[in-house]
């Protein structure tokens, strides 16, 4: 006689099966209910996906499928396309162009920079390529500087169309020759306490009105800023007060337009070289007429998708988006032809997200969506895919580097690889992390709420993904029945 307790569950799964349902919680467990009670935020603007590598089915999964606006966590799909279409080894050029031949050193002519969308021409790189361009034996141009820009299309919109900061580094727009994501680093240096040095680099005109204050710190001892001289419009103030005890602090502005930038860079540079530009700087397309002179690399692909993903850099992932485009559809680069891009490439790899939302690839957007069951599958396949551990050491680790160097200490530290975002309203993760029992964990947390984006969004992800780590008892089905490891 068969067992009644043996014939119950058999009963169960039968069912299961008949009905085609999957053993998977739809349900908060109590920890992340508590999160959210004691932080006074609805669960209505939370998705959250959690998905055992090599089980059948997610142990959880609550309003999985809601299109949601994931901030910077939409880098992951722009830097997994790009690392599959384009391999890790992938690598952009940036060209040097003489208009006349250069004899004893000297070019009777325009010098021309094409730039073909490097997100990493940093100082150091521009250093380097003007560097071999001396070794090379060219020491005085004659003629103009000339930016080559017609591998991208021109941007459409302002820099400070998202959220009104045209000068913050991040809403600097995508172009094919970007210098240093054409930012003037200011840094202030204590002396002692009565005497404050600030550098501006590249140098830029500047008057130093900040008032340098003796005592502790404190959360108002770095109260300075920026802001332009209404007396001189060439001419910054940095204005405020700072007190001495702080040490250094240090700004990243943007105050012009590209090329008088990368002019004023180049000059600089170029000078302390020994070199000589005796022209001014414009842009144009290179003529037919002219010659190579260098070409120039920048690092591998793989390397800027480390400082994409670790860092959240908004400007590089569009830099790349545009690249995909162009790869793909051809010169000049455009949004469209990007979004295109990673689009084919989505229903190439059998990726079918029918709410995906892309804008501009970096997640800087209010219109960009897609669900946590989507960023789930997307994990999944990038963990199963050629380049898995390339992608993987491009993520966060939690209190260790990135954006997550100063999240999660204790038990968590060291056990979670996570692209972080956060904009106004939104605050997510996605990523991979190593439970208690030593498997590995896809975890998406996608949060759209008033309050999501301040304490009260991080005390939930902290609920969630401790819970996740701990391996908490799932929470019951509304079958009412325990969800079980469910393996291949």
């Amino acid at each position: 006689m068969l067992n009644p307790s043996l014939f119950h569950r058999c009963a169960i799964l039968l069912a299961l099966l008949v009905t085609g349902m999957s053993a998977v919680a739809d349900e908060f467990p109590p920890s992340i209910t508590e999160a959210l009670k004691r932080h006074g935020l609805s669960r209505q603007g939370l998705s959250v996906y959690v998905h055992v590598l090599g089980e059948r089915e997610p142990r959880l999964a609550v309003a999985a499928d809601v299109p949601r606006n994931p901030a910077s966590v939409l880098k992951l799909v722009t830097t997994l396309a790009a690392l599959e279409e384009l391999g890790p080894a992938y690598q952009w050029k940036t060209e040097l162009y003489g208009t006349a031949p250069v004899h004893d050193g000297r070019l009777d002519g325009d010098l021309y920079i094409k730039g073909y969308g490097d997100p990493y021409l940093v100082m150091e790189h521009f250093w380097r390529m003007l560097r071999e361009a001396r070794l090379a034996g060219l020491q005085t141009i004659a003629g103009d500087l000339v930016l080559d820009q017609s591998y991208f299309a021109e941007a459409e919109g302002e820099p400070g169309d998202f959220d009104g900061q045209a000068t913050r580094p991040y809403n600097v727009l995508p172009r094919a020759l970007l210098v240093n994501f054409q930012a003037v680093h200011f840094r202030l240096l204590p002396q002692s306490s009565q005497q404050l040095r600030v550098i501006a680099d590249p140098p830029v005109p500047f008057e130093n009105r900040i008032k340098l204050l003796a005592g502790p710190c404190g959360s108002n001892g770095r109260d300075w800023s920026i802001r332009q001289n209404d007396k001189s419009p060439t001419q910054l103030l940095l204005v405020g007060s700072y007190r001495a005890d702080c040490g250094e602090d240090q700004l990243f502005r943007v105050l012009s337009e590209p090329g008088p930038y990368i002019y004023g860079l180049f000059q600089t540079l170029w000078r302390e070289q020994g070199g000589q530009l005796l022209g001014k700087w414009r842009e144009a397309p290179i003529p037919p007429q002219a010659t190579l002179l260098q070409t120039f690399h920048s690092p591998t692909l793989a390397e800027v998708v480390r400082s994409i993903n670790k860092y959240s850099n908004n400007v590089m992932a569009r830099q790349l988006l545009l690249t995909l485009g162009a790869e793909r559809y051809g010169a000049p680069a455009t949004v469209d032809k990007g979004v295109q891009a990673v689009r084919d490439w989505l229903q190439q790899r059998g990726l079918v997200f029918p709410e995906l939302i892309l804008e501009n690839g970096a997640g800087l957007s209010r219109a960009e969506r897609i669900s946590a069951r989507s960023l789930g599958r997307l994990l999944q396949a990038a963990f199963d895919g050629p380049y898995m551990p390339e992608f993987v050491s491009a993520l966060p680790v939690s209190a260790v580097d990135g954006t997550l160097a100063h999240r999660f200490n204790g038990p968590l530290a060291g056990r979670m690889h996570l692209k972080t975002g956060s904009l106004n309203d939104v605050r997510s993760v996605a990523g991979y992390v190593l439970d208690s029992a030593g498997r590995r964990v896809i975890v998406v947390i996608l949060h759209n709420d008033r309050r999501a984006e301040g304490i009260a969004g991080l005390a939930v992800q902290q609920a969630v993904l401790e819970w996740v780590f701990g391996s908490t008892p799932l929470p019951e089905t509304t079958t009412g029945q325990s969800v079980t490891n469910t393996k291949y």
